[in-house]
């Protein structure tokens, strides 16, 4: 039977154990709230380039509705954590990302995958893929420019140097406040029905906007934007998934470590009682005793 002290010492470690707890939900809580404007905030970004793709193709032969062709490389970026305590979060996504893969036409053999994330490539290497690339997520949302910047240049090096033609991206994306899903969403090519449907769109305006750079150097910028812009949104969107995540098993962690602290308050409290009953006992007994002699 433990003693007054080591039940006075395990209730106070579980006080500290459950304010770490609290404290962690609350910046989890914080953090998925500022990754979420983040990506409202790239909404009007990407309306802006969206407009700029609409005046570049304005006048210009309709965009060929080719479909991409079987066989091609493909490369995949699959988004997961570098922290833990996030529940299930890179197993889902892995899994996820495993079950599309089986679906794909191209060889395996040529596949580049890159895993951002260190925790998820465990989880895919266990599921049969072979990983090419890892990369870190970034900690704030101060760093997720430079690591999306940081895999765009990946990307052109796998199509200038391994012939990559079509690029997926993985990641989940959050869906309330504490629940998230896995989504895939192609990269490359870009959807020439989306180019398509851009230039046949009615210009609000009256007045038409001209531009004086080249086509070429034009549509290149933007489509090279768009893309950054894809990555932007994936990263930050993970980021809110990895938090909720994180806050969903802080809630039940908190659950669990309350009902871990009543149990040891009212064993504290029964120990107590019992400890001041046998002190009366003893008393008792030692003034018969004295009364007696």
């Amino acid at each position: 039977m433990q003693t007054l002290e080591s039940l006075r010492s395990s209730i106070d470690s579980t006080n500290q154990m459950l304010s770490v707890v609290k404290t962690m939900k609350a910046l989890a809580a914080i953090s998925i709230r500022e990754y979420e404007r983040a990506v409202d905030a790239l909404s009007v970004y990407n309306e802006t380039i969206e407009m700029g793709l609409q005046v570049v193709l304005k006048d210009r032969a309709p965009v060929p509705l080719t479909e991409p062709l079987e066989g091609q490389r493909l490369g995949a970026i699959v988004f997961g954590s570098d922290q833990g305590l996030a529940g299930q979060f890179n197993e889902r996504i892995a899994a996820f990302a495993l079950e599309r893969f089986s679906h794909f036409d191209d060889d395996w053999r040529h596949r580049r995958i890159m895993a951002v994330g260190q925790r998820v490539t465990g989880p895919l290497v266990d599921g049969g893929l072979h990983v090419t690339e890892e990369s870190r997520m970034p900690g704030a949302l101060e760093g997720v420019r430079l690591t999306g910047q940081n895999i765009l240049l990946k990307i052109d090096e796998w199509r200038a140097e391994r012939g990559v033609e079509r690029i997926v991206l993985f990641h989940n994306t959050p869906t309330s406040s504490a629940s998230y899903e896995p989504r895939m969403r192609w990269m490359l090519p870009i959807n020439p029905r989306w180019l398509r449907s851009l230039q046949n769109r009615s210009w609000e305006s009256r007045s038409l906007p001209i531009h004086t750079m080249s086509y070429t150097d034009l549509f290149s910028g933007l489509v090279r934007q768009l893309l950054f812009v894809m990555l932007y949104r994936a990263i930050a969107e993970s980021l809110a998934s990895e938090n909720a995540s994180r806050l969903r098993s802080m809630q039940s962690a908190e659950k669990n470590i309350g009902e871990r602290l009543d149990e040891l308050k009212a064993q504290y409290q029964h120990r107590r009682q019992t400890a001041i009953t046998e002190e009366i006992l003893d008393i008792a007994a030692g003034f018969e005793a004295l009364s007696g002699s």
